[in-house]
């Protein structure tokens, strides 16, 4: 090591994040202590504050070490650090940052209001952000940031929120093209409007009564999970969408055309039925398909869905490649008039595969039924996936309906398997 250039060393060491890793480094030669205030990207781990000396805090630390940095890029703190400690490091950084990530734990509100000003507050002094990550994040009033003019990327992971406040801090990065908002808690009705947002992540937790309206026209990707009211009316560019309500119903969605949509997931254990048809009327161009709605029904009574007609849904989706459907879906094209219009002339274009999930015995012929013309009008259908899951039954149907599918597959072993 010591024959070579300085740059060589320099890029050499540039490949180290942990601030460990760095302090070691800094020990070996003056040489290489010269060369670590090049390194662009610093990490400090959890454990950074374990077996420090007496009077030693990872706030001096971190300071120390990113205070030495001549153009710093990219900098992770995952050990715990003080509001003041932060604004300090925070302000020795200048222009150079564009890549942060915080574990900020103030999710507990006593703590938070200790800290003034608060670590979201402090934030704001670095303006040249391109990418901002936080974890456990207490955000009850509006943070004082001025504008992330240069932000793309923000990502909350494990949050108390109110909705004026996140309104007011998503203001403040009008560029978004990138947004996560994952284990967020106390939000009610949220407004998105970020003219270049193209990809949305939002997972909301608590009673799954969440209401939604995102205004973003260049949306590409959008997946939520926790919203009952749902409003997103500039679709053109929209290719993949999931929605899903673990906690709560699916009562309204409204959307713009969907002309580009490639895939759609909607989950729940209980959906409107408007909800649901609107949602499979609009994706008729819809590729892959993947339903796991358990119930519908507009109040507290769980119903099974309707009768939906097996030539009407597919001639409704000729571009359908990968059908991914659970018990409800599949109980609903297996209902006694069903299949009633299929005819020699019918035909399922585009159909490769197909995951069929299946939980009871009840109207098994019907469903032997449904197997069947999948395979005998899916032309293009290459694999079938039977998954039987929980099925419970004192009587002897249930062991006649496996027996069933089993010679279904024995008879299309090429094309079926059973899981």
């Amino acid at each position: 090591m010591d024959s070579l250039p300085d740059a060589v060393i320099q890029y050499i060491l540039s490949h180290m994040r942990n601030a460990k890793d760095v302090a070691s480094c800094a020990c070996v030669s003056k040489r290489w202590k010269e060369s670590l205030p090049y390194l662009r990207s610093l990490y400090f781990p959890r454990n950074l504050n374990e077996n420090l000396t007496c009077g030693d805090t990872s706030d001096n630390i971190v300071k120390q070490i990113v205070s030495s940095m001549v153009w710093l890029e990219e900098l992770v703190v995952f050990c715990p650090f003080t509001s003041a400690g932060l604004a300090s490091w925070l302000s020795s950084l200048g222009p150079t940052l564009k890549y942060l990530e915080l574990r900020m734990d103030n999710l507990v509100e006593h703590l938070s209001c200790a800290d003034k000003p608060s670590k979201l507050d402090c934030i704001g002094a670095v303006r040249n952000l391109e990418s901002l990550k936080l974890w456990g994040v207490l955000m009850l009033h509006s943070p004082k940031w001025d504008v992330f003019n240069k932000l793309r990327n923000l990502e909350i992971v494990g949050a108390r929120l109110e909705s004026p406040a996140l309104s007011n801090a998503l203001q403040a990065c009008p560029n978004l093209t990138h947004l996560s908002l994952l284990a967020c808690e106390g939000l009610k009705s949220i407004s998105i409007e970020l003219p270049q947002l193209e990809h949305c992540k939002l997972d909301f937790y608590g009673l799954g009564n969440c209401s939604l309206s995102l205004v973003s026209p260049k949306i590409e990707s959008l997946e939520m999970q926790g919203c009952s009211w749902i409003r997103v009316r500039e679709t053109q560019y929209l290719r993949n969408l999931s929605i899903a309500n673990n906690s709560g119903r699916v009562y309204m969605v409204d959307f713009g055309k969907l002309v580009a949509l490639e895939c759609l997931s909607i989950r729940g254990v209980q959906w409107c039925w408007d909800a649901v048809s609107k949602m499979l009327q609009m994706a008729s161009e819809v590729k892959h398909l993947y339903m796991k709605v358990e119930f519908t029904g507009d109040y507290e009574a769980l119903l099974p869905f309707p009768e939906i007609d097996f030539v009407e849904f597919f001639n409704s989706h000729p571009k359908l490649q990968k059908f991914d459907m659970h018990g409800a879906m599949f109980a609903a094209l297996c209902q006694r008039n069903s299949l009633k219009n299929v005819d020699s002339r019918f035909v399922i274009p585009c159909l490769e595969e197909a995951v069929i999930t299946v939980r009871s015995p009840l109207n098994a012929e019907q469903k032997m039924s449904t197997l069947e013309s999948l395979i005998k009008y899916g032309k293009s259908l290459k694999k079938m996936t039977i998954r039987i899951l929980d099925m419970k039954s004192g009587h002897s149907s249930a062991d006649d309906f496996f027996q069933e599918i089993c010679r279904f597959r024995c008879l299309n072993r090429k094309i079926v398997s059973i899981e």
